[in-house]
């Protein structure tokens, strides 16, 4: 096995073409392997087998720097810059990471979680070179999705008016999360479908089968970057790059190695910035994953044979329910709109959109564009709801302030994956979005305790004529049959379990384990008192203010502890002369990592177990 023999770019250089090609199948082979298991990105990873090939057979990483953008499409790169023995622990507990890592590579040269940062890292990267007189390349290999967003013609415009030597590689699979939206995807579909180019490429194979001077002229021309432009292309169509300062190779059969290998040396050879613009297919060399991109761009275990998931989910998804809640107001107020950034099946908006599709705008990957967009179809009379994972939501934080909030704005924003989220890891998990919204004056913000109470968080933000934070776990749990979920009182915290040693004011997801931590305490005779916070702005001061001075206090939130629920509890609390201790359970001051939930719940110390031995040590300490 070949795959087993690379323990660096540097033991590709010596192979064949038919040992380039074998090794391209095997890698397949073990991407399927092994996110069947652990789940995880699988289809773009399939589509950029022969590329990451090839760019590590050209350049000299690490010393050359190669950048992914998003970085999930780093799985064949990890697997052959010495982390194949270790590749079966992709995205579990204190195995590798689903996205580049620094810390665990001198390969991962920067960190690339959310899309549309690589050419300006790239570019930073080019500069620092520059400024050193340093001698190594800049590889920002970024998908066509990620061009969606705005901060990548930052970048480009930035690039080419310095003329900073550097080289960006479009791979075009025509996806990104979903498919491509925009006048962006026009543009590079025209690219592909162009007459001109269609036309070129049979002109130059039939070359090959002229006698004696067909190969060496098909060779010349193939290879000619302005000979091939001028045949394939009017200016207009490979303007856009070039105005920019860029200098364009392209489009290039991103599963051919030779024509990758021999465009990226004359790219690299170029003293200025360029695009070498890649087509690929997403989910290449897996059957059930060319079918359905989409459904494995991020997916969970399956089966090989099938590609049917391996557990099924035993209700529907919260981004589920809430869509479905919103096609039923949509119903009778022509008002509601549902607008996602690239992510209208992840935060399972494809329901809404399948009873109201002309309501569901997908902007791409642009949460600053999406989140203004809002206040201006809420100021035009509009009740825009924004679905966006509480990870992303951090990449509007001035529009969500400056154009929503200042202008009291009626936009939603639903932010689902809040809290610890799980395999993906510190990129994705949405642990900033109280810090980020709480000081905001005028916004409230609402954290269901079951998907129930979603639903009815939901129902009333329609009535709510203000701007309006909703945030919600992926592992929110769902009333059983015959079981009452938590009814939803707008500005009043519900007491869900009675107690007199303390009390325990839990915010969302955390309800559930503050009752199993009630649970633990009762059966020692330590009777704890459990409140629903679910209006986490504004606070519930009536019933702060009626809690019984000298009861110790605990606050329970998934989210980092300093800026959080815990700290506008504390304040409240000291601002109002309050005696008696207060301690908060949430997550300190450190990134988590990637993992199981509940191992990265119990790392942070909010299992009930842990937070009944803390509640435990503070009432004794208590005691007089």
């Amino acid at each position: 096995m070949i795959l087993e023999t690379i323990q660096s770019p540097e033991d590709l250089k010596p192979l064949s073409l038919r040992e380039l090609n074998t090794l391209a199948e095997e890698i397949r082979e073990e991407l399927v392997r092994t996110v069947s298991r652990n789940g995880g990105h699988l289809a773009s990873n399939l589509g950029v087998v022969e590329l990451t090939l090839a760019i590590h057979r050209v350049f000299h990483t690490p010393e050359d720097k190669l950048i992914f953008d998003v970085g999930h499409q780093s799985y064949v790169h990890k697997m052959i810059t010495g982390r194949y023995s270790r590749f079966q622990t992709l995205r579990e507990y204190g195995g590798l990471a689903g996205f580049p890592k620094r810390e665990e590579s001198e390969y991962d040269c920067f960190e690339t979680g959310h899309a549309s940062t690589a050419i300006s890292a790239a570019l930073g990267m080019a500069r620092a070179r520059d400024f050193l007189n340093a001698q190594y390349d800049v590889v920002a290999v970024v998908g066509d999705g990620a061009l969606t967003g705005g901060m990548c013609y930052e970048a480009l415009n930035d690039a080419g008016q310095q003329k900073t030597r550097m080289m960006v590689i479009l791979n075009d699979n025509e996806m990104s999360i979903a498919p491509n939206v925009g006048a962006l995807s026009g543009y590079l579909t025209k690219l592909r479908v162009s007459g001109r180019w269609q036309k070129a490429k049979k002109r130059v194979r039939h070359l090959g089968q002229w006698p004696v001077v067909g190969k060496p002229l098909y060779r010349v021309i193939h290879g000619g970057k302005n000979v091939m432009k001028s045949l394939v292309m009017k200016d207009s169509e490979i303007g856009f790059f070039e105005a920019l300062g860029f200098h364009y190779f392209g489009p290039i059969d991103g599963h051919d190695i030779q024509s990758l290998e021999r465009t990226l040396r004359m790219a690299r050879e170029t003293p200025e910035p360029c695009v070498i613009h890649v087509l690929t297919r997403k989910g290449n060399g897996y059957e059930q994953a060319e079918k359905k991109p989409e459904a494995f761009h991020g997916t969970p275990p399956f089966y090989i044979e099938t590609g049917g998931r391996i557990k099924l989910p035993k209700a529907p998804s919260c981004g589920h329910m809430a869509a479905t809640t919103l096609a039923e107001m949509s119903r009778e107020d022509p008002r509601i709109v549902a607008v996602t950034a690239a992510m209208k099946l992840g935060t399972g908006m494809d329901h809404f959109a399948e009873e109201f599709p002309d309501r569901v705008i997908d902007v791409g990957i642009a949460e600053e564009h999406a989140a203004t967009m809002c206040a201006g179809m809420a100021a035009g009379g509009m009740k825009p709801y924004f679905a966006v994972y509480a990870s992303f939501y951090q990449r509007c934080y001035d529009q969500m302030i400056h154009d929503v909030a200042m202008q009291r704005l009626p936009v939603t924003f639903l932010l689902d994956r809040s809290g610890i989220g799980g395999e993906d890891g510190q990129t994705h998990h949405g642990l900033f979005d109280l810090a980020a919204t709480l000081p905001v004056p005028g916004m409230t913000v609402l954290a269901p305790a079951d998907a129930g109470e979603l639903v009815d968080m939901i129902r009333w933000s329609g009535r709510f004529d203000a701007p309006c934070v909703i945030r919600y776990s992926k592992y929110l749990p769902h009333p059983g049959e015959g079981e009452k979920h938590a009814a939803f009182v707008p500005w009043r915290w519900q007491t869900v379990r009675e107690g007199g040693d303390a009390v325990l004011l839990a915010v969302g997801s955390m309800v559930c384990k503050a009752m199993e931590a009630a649970e633990i305490l009762a059966g020692e005779g330590i009777s704890v008192r459990v409140v629903s916070c679910s209006t986490v702005k504004p606070l519930d001061e009536r019933l702060l203010g009626s809690l019984p001075e000298g009861t110790p206090v605990f606050t329970a939130e998934e989210h980092m502890l300093s800026g959080g629920f815990g700290a506008s509890v504390l304040q409240y609390l000291t601002d109002s002369e309050w005696k008696g201790a207060v301690r908060c359970f949430g997550v300190g001051d450190a990134f988590i990592q990637h993992g199981d939930h509940e191992k990265l719940m119990r790392d942070a110390g909010l299992q009930p177990d842990q937070m009944a031995g803390r509640i435990r040590t503070v009432l004794r300490k208590e005691q007089p």
